[in-house]
């Protein structure tokens, strides 16, 4: 048995608190403040996953326990960067469960880590995974990508199971670039089909959002088969797909004609590729990403859906 930390108390935090307890381990979950603690141990129950009890064995606290084998830190990629540096890791190997872009620096989720506490063990989880199939324990795979070995091995000790399958990989700024981009693809194919523009134009979209992926890792130092494993194709996959993404639900309701702040404003979890979309795009450089171009653009302000459409079906025709 080890000690298992999961900072952050979202619906994923807490579903891999669940799946750490489920594979063995002593967990601790750690909360933004005591009220958050109070309020999810008063029914062993979390908001952000309704219905899902989690087990008694599963400490809540809103603080970082002295010492853990293994911390999880599962903080939105926009508040990475405060939450590190209020509770101040010690010693130790981070598996960052973040995806996106820091807005303003353009820094990758690891790359904000290291910023903060730098020297340590890093890795990334980043895969095909709602948060509520995992708290359920439905059958679902994920990748844990580090240059570091013991620490891909330590994660995938810390949850995995024989429905919860964790595949290593050494190519951490691939699995980043495509858990960001993914999401800034499903907004887009979820404004095909919010617009009514049908099943073929999501099918076309999503193919060419892989290939911004592959171009896109290529130039950031990434390797392009890492875009067709379970961190690149198979989460924009799901992303593009499910209509439990956030993403998808938010693009979809844009193509119906709600506000961006409308849309938001109903909300209670983070839409990641908002905040990615743009910083992503600063990221790129000169790389040719047009879709992720375009969903800046739109969610700027600057294009209209019905420009962006456009935009898109008017680039020139060429081998593909």
């Amino acid at each position: 048995m080890s000690k298992v930390t999961v900072v952050g108390a979202g619906a994923w935090g807490t579903a891999l608190a669940i799946q750490a307890a489920r594979a063995g381990h002593d967990v601790v979950l750690v909360t933004r403040n005591a009220e958050s603690a109070a309020a999810i141990l008063e029914n062993r129950e979390n908001s952000y996953l309704p219905g899902v009890r989690i087990p008694d064995p599963i400490t809540v606290i809103d603080t970082l326990p002295d010492t853990s084998d293994l911390v999880a830190w599962v903080v939105p990629t926009q508040q990475l960067r405060a939450s590190l540096r209020k509770l101040q890791p010690k010693a130790g190997g981070i598996v960052v469960c973040a995806k996106g872009v820091e807005a303003g620096t353009h820094m990758l989720p690891l790359e904000v880590v290291s910023d903060i506490v730098g020297g340590r063990p890093l890795a990334v989880l980043s895969g095909p995974n709602f948060a509520h199939e995992i708290a359920a324990g439905l059958p679902a795979a994920t990748v844990v990508a580090s240059i570091d070995v013991d620490l891909r091995e330590q994660a995938r000790t810390a949850f995995g199971t024989s429905t919860f399958r964790l595949y290593g990989n050494d190519d951490p700024v691939g699995a980043q670039l495509g858990g960001a981009a993914k999401n800034v693809i499903a907004i887009a194919a979820g404004a095909v089909i919010g617009a009514g523009l049908g099943e073929n134009a999501r099918a076309a979209l999503v193919t060419r959002g892989l290939s911004e992926l592959c171009r896109l890792a290529i130039a950031l130092g990434g390797r392009a088969e890492t875009m067709m494993g379970l961190s690149g194709l198979g989460d924009l996959m799901l992303t593009c797909t499910g209509t439990s993404s956030r993403n998808f639900s938010l693009g979809y309701a844009l193509g119906q004609g709600k506000s961006l702040d409308a849309i938001l404003a109903d909300r209670t979890g983070v839409t990641e590729g908002v905040a990615t979309a743009a910083a992503l795009v600063a990221r790129a450089g000169d790389v040719e990403l047009p879709i992720c171009q375009t969903v800046s653009d739109f969610l700027s302000g600057e294009k209209t859906l019905d420009q962006s459409i456009a935009q898109l079906l008017s680039r020139p025709q060429r081998d593909e």
